[in-house]
């Protein structure tokens, strides 16, 4: 099978240093080859999220990863304000009020970011909040909303805890956990760390244990002291998913390798150049300017250009992968991810396609 040209926001390309990790041949998940690679992985990882906090890798998605930080902090019952402008904010209150969460929901348009006086009138309104979630960067819309602005505002109004998505901006975007005092983090390997699917990445602060010690929503495979006494003993309860951690360890070396400012630098000039190329083609931007996201653009089409139709061009012409809108988004928009391990003539050959495809069926 030919290679893609993978330009969705995740799963992302992978290195090929990362693709040889893969290939390591199995160990025991029980022995102390895995133990070392936990470990090193664990404290990496501290470093890309900007914490002292304690890592958790569960094998899984980043979904379970939401759903993990939610059964944890959280008992039935419990009033919690969930931020939602995209499809992941709406997962997340999904996930919540399945479990019996009293879901307060915070709406903001598709497009936009949250602001921080709407999310302080929404916090004074319910004084009695357990906990408070934001997505970081909503892949669904293009949009990065101002966590640390956002979570400044959280403190200074509530005691709740606060929990953000950040599975497509750890890495690729800055993000301070500690500094903006975010008690749980939740990522996974396939975004900006250019590895398979398969592990949800969590930061966990002291005061997120405390509540979890008292929480009381049902949780088995999710429970967080369970894997917390497991991975102090340099293992999991369950099995791991060994490959992809030696396919993150590769990762974090390529991630030291360029350092967190030109990492966030590279990712800037992307999101830049994505977006003056659609604009010069005479498409549009979903996200409202001040918050477009540097790791996805989301593009909106002229009347009578049908968003499938250029996906379908482009790969049917070019072996291109680009992504479509997700919902109610599903017929509006086209995305490009534009985050991990890439060139900009990765890019630059992307919307020179895009270009083509877009005059081809314009004409026709």
């Amino acid at each position: 099978m030919a290679a893609q040209n993978l330009r969705i926001p995740g799963p992302t390309p992978m290195p090929d240093s990362v693709r040889a990790a893969l290939a390591n041949q199995m160990i025991n998940h029980r022995g102390s080859e895995f133990k070392l690679l936990l470990g090193e992985v664990r404290a990496r990882l501290a470093g890309v999220f900007a914490t002292q906090n304690e890592m958790l890798c569960f094998t899984a998605s980043g979904t379970g990863g939401l759903e993990a930080a939610i059964v944890n902090l959280c008992s039935p019952g419990d009033r919690v304000l969930m931020v939602v402008g995209g499809v992941f904010g709406e997962r997340a209150a999904s996930i919540a009020q399945a479990f019996g969460a009293n879901v307060v929901r915070l709406e903001h348009s598709w497009g936009s970011a949250c602001s921080p006086n709407a999310l302080r009138e929404a916090l004074r309104a319910n004084p009695d909040l357990k906990l408070v979630y934001l997505t970081h960067n909503e892949t669904s819309t293009g949009v990065t909303n101002p966590v640390g602005r956002l979570a400044q505002v959280i403190h200074e109004e509530s005691n709740a805890l606060i929990m953000v998505d950040s599975v497509s901006g750890i890495g690729a975007l800055p993000f301070e956990t500690d500094a903006w005092g975010i008690d749980v983090v939740v990522s996974a390997s396939q975004k900006s760390f250019g590895c398979p699917p398969g592990l949800a990445l969590l930061s966990v602060s002291p005061k997120a244990w405390d509540a979890a010690a008292r929480a009381r929503m049902p949780r088995f495979y999710w429970d967080f002291q369970r894997l917390r006494e497991a991975h102090n003993e340099g293992t999991t309860p369950f099995t791991p998913a060994v490959s992809v951690f030696y396919g993150l360890s590769a990762a974090l070396d390529l991630m030291d390798q360029e350092g967190a400012s030109a990492r966030f630098a590279r990712h800037q000039r992307a999101g830049d150049l994505v977006r003056n190329a659609v604009l010069d083609m005479g498409l549009g931007l979903f996200a409202d300017p001040p918050h477009n996201s540097n790791v996805v653009t989301a593009i909106t089409m002229p009347e009578g250009l049908a968003p499938k139709d250029v996906r379908d061009e482009l790969r049917a012409r070019y072996n291109t992968v680009i992504a479509g809108g997700q919902e109610r988004l599903k017929d509006s928009i086209i995305r490009i991810g534009h985050l991990g391990f890439f060139t900009e003539d990765d890019l630059t050959t992307t919307l020179e396609q895009l270009d083509t495809v877009v005059k081809a069926l314009t004409r026709a």
